[in-house]
């Protein structure tokens, strides 16, 4: 619990009774001034609302990237054994797969430039 969430709730509970005080003697000043006291205790209430949310989201968030972060190591291996796995059982297939990656990138490396035709001047 945030400490704005404590005084702000205090400060409601001052206001209210500073503002029934007020009511009972019959001094309106009295009574403002605990209505006001009751709103400023409200707004500081909600604004600790506020910052204990935002808190938990932030915790939640970096649990959840910590979780992400230590299972990624789990992922890479599992992976990188079904992809061994899928080479041992068909090589033929894994040997023209590599092929085919190795001549695309080689014709998307080797590609001429593409360059605008040249313009033609003609002199008289």
């Amino acid at each position: 619990m945030d400490k704005d969430r404590i005084a702000g709730s205090a400060k409601d509970f001052a206001g209210k009774v500073e503002s029934a005080v007020g009511s009972m003697a019959g001094d309106a000043k009295t009574q403002a001034s605990g209505v006001a006291r009751e709103a400023e205790g409200t707004v500081q209430n909600v604004y600790g609302q506020a910052k204990d949310a935002a808190r938990d989201a932030t915790d939640a968030a970096a649990g959840l990237a910590k979780d992400a972060y230590e299972n990624s190591g789990d992922t890479l291996r599992d992976g990188s054994q079904a992809v061994a796995k899928k080479v041992q059982d068909n090589p033929l297939g894994a040997l023209l797969v590599a092929g085919g990656i190795g001549f695309a990138l080689a014709m998307l490396m080797t590609r001429p430039l593409l360059r605008p035709p040249q313009r033609r001047r003609y002199y008289s």
